[in-house]
């Protein structure tokens, strides 16, 4: 009797296009909450159905590739190694790291800040799943290496 192979389980992050797209592709590395996560690891990028609709958030898509990928919705779109999280305590230290999260400094809220930091983020061919909120299980992720 053969015993078919386990599902690989990991975990997503729902973000809102074209945040997704632009982690994936590595133009940001840190994607900012108002909450603190103390998960680490493969974390894979999910886009969520509802894109920003911020002019703000749109002028950092200047290829056509970041504009395919950020036209996607409803599904993971990059995976990347979770590393740490970053409180941003004040508006002074929030600006001073928009270069990796590309975040207007009017984004800042005086109850603080968390930026989630990662590493070797790369896209992967969209696989549709629905989103969550915070983390959540995707069961049978295809491996792509």
């Amino acid at each position: 009797m053969t015993i078919p192979p386990v599902p690989e389980v990991t975990y997503a992050l729902s973000v809102k296009q074209p945040w997704a797209a632009l982690l994936a592709h590595g133009v940001k590395c840190v994607e900012v909450r108002t909450w603190p996560a103390s998960r680490r690891g493969r974390i894979l990028i999910h886009a969520s159905k509802v894109p920003d609709e911020r002019p703000e958030a749109w002028k950092w898509v200047t290829t056509p590739e970041l504009r395919l990928a950020a036209g996607l919705r409803g599904g993971v779109v990059g995976v990347g190694e979770l590393t740490g999280c970053v409180a941003y305590k004040t508006a002074v230290a929030f600006e001073a790291d928009a270069g990796r999260h590309l975040n207007a400094p009017d984004w800042y809220v005086e109850t603080g800040l968390f930026g989630l930091t990662f590493r070797e983020l790369r896209p992967v061919p969209f696989y549709a799943v629905p989103g969550n909120t915070f983390f959540f299980r995707v069961e049978g992720f295809p491996a792509h290496d």
